[in-house]
């Protein structure tokens, strides 16, 4: 890990730290990695398990097929979930002009993923400038559209961040956006106008969003997909598949049996 992290409290012990240009690292899960800057980019790669990155602008969460990138000079923080198979990639600052100016989370196409386990897995440079050029290609590979759907913004609004604070304290509370209103002292047509001008989306977007990142975290940790489902505020399994499909692109049962096999493959 960078040596410039600082970890949260109760966190597991660090591993063995990255090179310079990246590496990989099997992580427990609830490891996590407190607020840190790096003069470069970072792409942070889960190739199992699932790892959630967080910044001032919210926090991105990225099972196996997806990837989070920070560019350099954003305070940022990770946790893990599941065991993770963790890989971290180092993207010079010269080439960071390339890809966004803000940090995002990115799908994991089959040739992305080749390349990042490649660069991580202490492979040595045979010829000369190889590094580079598999660099390049994952330039290439994340010019595409950056993937929104897992994607939480944080409020700054004081009375938004009361009803926002609330939710993430109990994500299966099920109280409207009147009821939370009353107790954060602002009205539902104020906060529902907050919603969509600070965060981009409405209220049940947003905690459908929230729910998902608390889902992936107890699907990670073995819990079955109907208690996950309760524990997260739906009122039945069948309507949680559904909106986790959508959010993350699989069933709950798939994502499980891909931490399952990744576990199982990449284990050392």
């Amino acid at each position: 890990m960078p040596k410039s992290r600082q970890d949260a409290p109760g966190s597991p012990e660090s591993p063995e730290p990255y090179d310079t240009h990246g590496g990989a690292a099997w992580l427990p899960h609830g490891y996590s990695m407190g607020t840190h800057v790096h003069e470069a980019g970072q792409l942070v790669y889960a190739a199992a398990g699932t790892v959630a990155t967080t910044t001032e602008r919210g926090t991105w969460v990225a099972p196996a097929n997806r990837v989070t990138w920070t560019p350099p000079g954003f305070a940022h923080s990770h946790r893990f979930y599941g065991r993770t198979d963790a890989r971290l990639l180092t993207i010079p600052v010269e080439l960071c002009g390339e890809l966004l100016g803000h940090p995002s989370v990115f799908t994991v196409g089959p040739l992305l993923r080749e390349v990042v386990l490649a660069l991580t897995g202490g492979r040595p440079e045979t010829r000369p400038g190889a590094h580079r050029r598999l660099l390049a290609v994952v330039i290439d590979e994340l010019s595409d559209t950056p993937e929104l759907s897992l994607h939480l913004p944080e409020a700054s609004d004081d009375r938004l961040r009361a009803v926002t604070d609330l939710l993430h304290a109990d994500p299966a509370r099920p109280a409207t956006l009147a009821q939370l209103g009353r107790v954060a002292g602002a009205s539902e047509r104020t906060l529902s106008r907050l919603f969509h001008t600070e965060l981009g989306m409405g209220f049940h977007r947003w905690r459908t969003i929230l729910r998902i990142h608390h889902a992936l975290a107890y699907l990670a940790d073995g819990m079955s997909v109907t208690d996950t489902a309760m524990a997260c505020g739906w009122s039945n399994p069948s309507s949680f598949i559904d909106a986790f499909n959508e959010v993350v692109g699989q069933t709950p049962g798939s994502y499980q049996a891909d931490l399952r096999n990744g576990s199982a493959t990449a284990a050392p």
